[in-house]
């Protein structure tokens, strides 16, 4: 039977990173927000960040409504 860290290594969807970075400005904020948005497309679940079920990304994209009510920053 394969270990926990194991099984995170070799699936892991997520970067093992926890540096916490200051929002100080919409730059920077837009930044990370993409970032997120865009990484369901960069692992290639989907071909747009809007497409991804549990993303904002749909509020952000268009009209309809995602799972969630999101207050669009910006």
């Amino acid at each position: 039977m394969q270990t926990r860290a194991i099984v995170n290594y070799i699936y892991q969807f997520w970067q093992h990173d926890n540096h916490p970075i200051e929002l100080s400005s919409f730059s920077i904020f837009k930044q990370k927000l993409d970032y997120i948005h865009n990484n369901p497309v960069k692992e290639g679940f989907v071909t747009r960040p809007e497409e991804w079920l549990y993303s904002s990304a749909k509020s952000y994209c268009t009209d309809e409504p995602g799972m969630l009510e999101v207050i669009v920053v910006g």
